[in-house]
């Protein structure tokens, strides 16, 4: 009875202590292990390809509304232009520059949105000052003189935006002259003008355009020109400006 009883009380002891030990191992286990960061918030990953998505959207539209204003303006298929013109010219080889005032109209056929052939026609009018009295006391000092031409050539727009436009214009044609119209008949020649008389005339300008409508424009366009009377060569600088008319579809 005394052994039994004594067995009863080791084991109870036995169970005391394991438990007492895996408790202690436990706390230690747990204790070894670092604490765990709770992970950083990252935003999603496709909140930034939203944003960019939506400004490649906005610069695509803004870029479509470019285009088609620019085929809006230069997808017409004719030009008409009405300018005034402004050169100073050489009117006789021993007289000085006059300023000649111009009239000048012309058609403009495009075959692409850049290249157009265009024909042109103006006159142009001024009193140069040949001395005083004249030949044979004929009172004559500043007679009035005219020249009138005609002109084709191509015309290229190398910019092409929106609202204005830069091109480039070579033409070359026919000049004919009025010289002694005002000289009481008395030869031009002997005023120290230029005879009357047909020649060739070129034309090299640059015309610039800002676009008030798809449809109307104003322009200004500096310009050489160059003509032969006399059997000599002209060198002139001036230049036009006026409105441009567009119509047609090409």
């Amino acid at each position: 009875m005394f052994s039994f009883r004594r067995s009863v009380l080791v084991l109870a002891l036995a169970a005391s202590a394991a438990h007492f030990v895996l408790a202690q191992d436990s706390s230690s286990s747990s204790s070894s292990q670092p604490a765990q960061q709770p992970e950083a918030q990252q935003p999603p990953a496709n909140s930034n390809q939203g944003a960019v998505s939506v400004q490649a959207r906005i610069r695509a539209r803004r870029e479509q509304r470019r285009v088609q204003a620019i085929h809006d303006v230069y997808s017409h298929l004719y030009e008409i232009h009405a300018s005034m013109g402004y050169l100073r010219w050489t009117p006789g080889s021993n007289l000085q520059r006059v300023t000649l005032y111009a009239w000048d109209t012309g058609l403009t056929r495009y075959y692409s949105e850049k290249l157009g052939i265009t024909l042109d026609a103006r006159g142009y009018y001024g009193t140069p000052f040949v001395g005083l009295g004249g030949p044979l006391n004929s009172g004559v000092t500043n007679p009035a003189i005219s020249m009138y031409n005609f002109m084709a050539g191509p015309t290229y727009r190398f910019i092409r935006q929106p609202r204005y436009s830069v091109s480039g214009r070579v033409m070359a044609g026919l000049a004919h002259s009025n010289f002694s119209g005002d000289t009481n008949g008395v030869p031009s020649d002997q005023f120290g003008l230029w005879p009357d008389g047909n020649t060739f005339i070129i034309s090299v300008s640059a015309p610039l355009d800002y676009h008030v409508s798809p449809k109307l424009s104003l322009r200004i366009a500096p310009e050489y020109v160059a003509t032969g009377f006399g059997s000599t060569i002209q060198n002139s600088l001036g230049f036009t400006g006026g409105f441009v008319f567009r119509f047609g579809k090409q």
